[in-house]
């Protein structure tokens, strides 16, 4: 459709609504102020509009919320993502991409125990990635936080969201390979990692080193310090000498190795 103006307080009249489905019209302005009545809604979709202004404090007007769409707006909205937003206990997709939103990702949001697809990309979202979305292991499918200003340490804590796609790539981590864990980049549980090919974050040494060290009964090992730990760089695992972060001599004599070299 092709339906213009800006969303009304009168919804506020619609207690019994359910589902809410306004996606890829041409809406435009803020959201009202107060969305307050409306206990039964499911489903709320403004994906596709040219809505702005900052998002509203809503999950006690919106208890039973399993969908929330509110992204690609061609405006956008703007300011910081709520952070009640982790008392959605019934939320089951939150996708907010393609905005303007700033500030830091909830941590709340690993609260949310039914979430099944997180996508908060296309950004301006920056700091650190919160370790409790590794709470959200076992539920989430899909998690993505790419085309954002994140930074710092990507959690290890991610490595445990066992069949998810984790999108992460054009953000501002640093090119070095203890800034992506280990078994994130070894697709140890994650079904689907977009870094995985990167290999200044995910080096194929360290991915071959860490094979080998399964493949060898590394943990009956008289000395294994540092290896497969998740961010120290594999050069400084023990019996690893590097040139330019490249192996140049492997040395485990005497130290217990059993079991068969991987391919």
């Amino acid at each position: 459709n092709a339906l213009t103006g800006s969303l009304s307080e009168s919804l506020n009249n619609l207690p019994q609504l359910s589902y809410f489905n306004m996606s890829s019209n041409a809406l435009s302005g803020s959201l009202p102020e107060s969305l307050n009545n409306l206990p039964q809604l499911r489903q709320f979709d403004i994906s596709s509009n040219a809505l702005s202004g900052k998002l509203p404090d809503f999950a006690e007007s919106f208890v039973s919320l399993q969908e929330l769409d509110m992204s690609n707006q061609t405006i956008g909205f703007t300011g910081s993502i709520p952070e009640d937003l982790g008392r959605f206990q019934s939320l089951k997709v939150l996708k907010l991409a393609g905005n303007k939103l700033t500030g830091t990702i909830p941590s709340s949001i690993g609260n949310i125990a039914v979430l099944e697809i997180l996508d908060l990309s296309n950004n301006l979202l920056r700091s650190t990635i919160p370790p409790e979305l590794g709470l959200l292991d076992g539920v989430l499918k899909r998690l993505d936080l790419s085309n954002n200003t994140l930074s710092g340490r990507i959690p290890s804590e991610l490595s445990q969201l066992q069949g998810a796609s984790i999108l992460l790539s054009n953000n501002l981590f640093s090119n070095s390979s203890e800034t992506a864990p280990l078994r994130l980049c070894t697709l140890s549980s994650v079904k689907a990692f977009d870094l995985e090919s990167d290999t200044t974050l995910c080096p194929m040494e360290r991915n071959f080193l860490s094979d080998f060290y399964h493949s060898a009964k590394g943990g009956e090992w008289t000395d294994s310090t540092y290896w497969v730990d998740e961010y120290t760089s594999y050069c400084d695992w023990k019996g690893v000498t590097c040139e330019n972060d490249r192996v140049t001599k492997l040395n485990l004599s005497n130290n217990g190795l059993s079991g068969k070299l991987s391919e």
